[in-house]
């Protein structure tokens, strides 16, 4: 994608995808420090901004950094909309608008200086992902008890390791237990399983992120009547659910029809510790399987693509 369908904003003003526009020691560069957003945004609307503010606040709040100033935020969000349409004429039907806020200049250590936070807003056009997924078994493990555990952070690494892994088999995802060995959610999607007719997914005391639209997904299951749980889900689970989705901003409601298993690491690292076993081996099923689209899921994305065109910011 050509850099004039990206938009940036940084603090306070538009600037070019090449220029150089964050100081190299701010700390979300040199340690990871930050937090960020993905929101889609359909014919120029961002879905669920409010939520997704919310969710910002409880990740700054959670790595101390300063609330959220909405204001300035939503100044760059307007910024890069205005910039969209001056530049394309009208709004893209679809686009990926990503907000950080980072604890801005820092020293080379992991220490932090009293210092203004760094916010950033992009936004471009996406191609979105229709269709059903491939998704693979990871034999990763999240950590329980970090701190950083149900935050939105921008210290990605051990998910881009992840997905590179997954991607080399064709998935478009990558799932992965957690510390205790039981299902814990995506690299940037939570998951659900369906089993005779109940809906299931990883409680947020099993680690996973509070997805935004898996929150929506979960009170729009309940309205409708479904049977719904948010409990512990062994892996195993995944070997003999009738119905897998996968819940992201970007995916909405996503079907998988295919799980394919991880059974080497594309790293090297510390023996036993980056290359665990593989996850049949860990959880006693095999991951490699075909599924159909369910009904269930079915209604659940016809159900979320109906109340999200009504109801933008929900």
């Amino acid at each position: 994608m050509s850099d004039n369908m990206l938009q940036i904003w940084v603090n306070g003003r538009l600037v070019a995808a090449e220029e150089a526009a964050i100081l190299p020691i701010d700390h979300g560069i040199t340690v990871g420090d930050g937090v960020f957003e993905t929101a889609e945004v359909r014919d120029g609307v961002v879905f669920a901004r409010t939520r997704h503010h919310d969710r910002m606040d409880r990740s700054l709040a959670g790595i101390g950094l300063a609330p959220l100033d909405r204001a300035r935020l939503d100044e760059g969000i307007d910024a890069v909309l205005e910039a969209s349409l001056a530049a394309h004429g009208e709004h893209p039907p679809l686009q990926r608008l990503r907000y950080t806020v980072t604890g801005g200049r820092g020293p080379l250590g992991s220490g932090r200086f009293e210092a203004e936070p760094t916010y950033i807003v992009a936004l471009q056009p996406d191609p979105g992902m229709d269709g059903p997924a491939t998704v693979a078994v990871g034999p990763w493990r999240r950590n329980l008890h970090s701190t950083i555990t149900g935050l939105k952070t921008t210290s990605y690494a051990e998910n881009a390791v992840m997905l590179l892994a997954g991607s080399r088999l064709g998935a478009s995802e990558t799932l992965f237990a957690t510390s205790e060995g039981d299902l814990c959610e995506g690299t940037g999607s939570n998951t659900f399983v369906v089993t005779d007719g109940v809906l299931r997914t990883p409680g947020l005391d099993r680690g996973p992120l509070a997805g935004v639209t898996r929150g929506l997904v979960l009170e729009w299951a309940r309205e409708a009547g479904m049977d719904v749980r948010e409990e512990q889900v062994p892996m195993a689970d995944l070997a003999a659910a009738d119905e897998i989705f996968i819940t992201s901003s970007i995916r909405g409601v996503q079907p998988v029809t295919r799980l394919v298993e991880i059974t080497e690491s594309p790293v090297t690292a510390a023996p036993g510790l980056a290359e665990p076993e593989a996850p049949s081996a860990q959880h006693g099923v095999s991951f490699d399987r075909e599924l159909e689209v369910g009904p269930l899921t079915q209604r659940l994305a016809a159900l979320f693509r109906e109340n999200a065109a009504a109801t933008p910011d929900p």
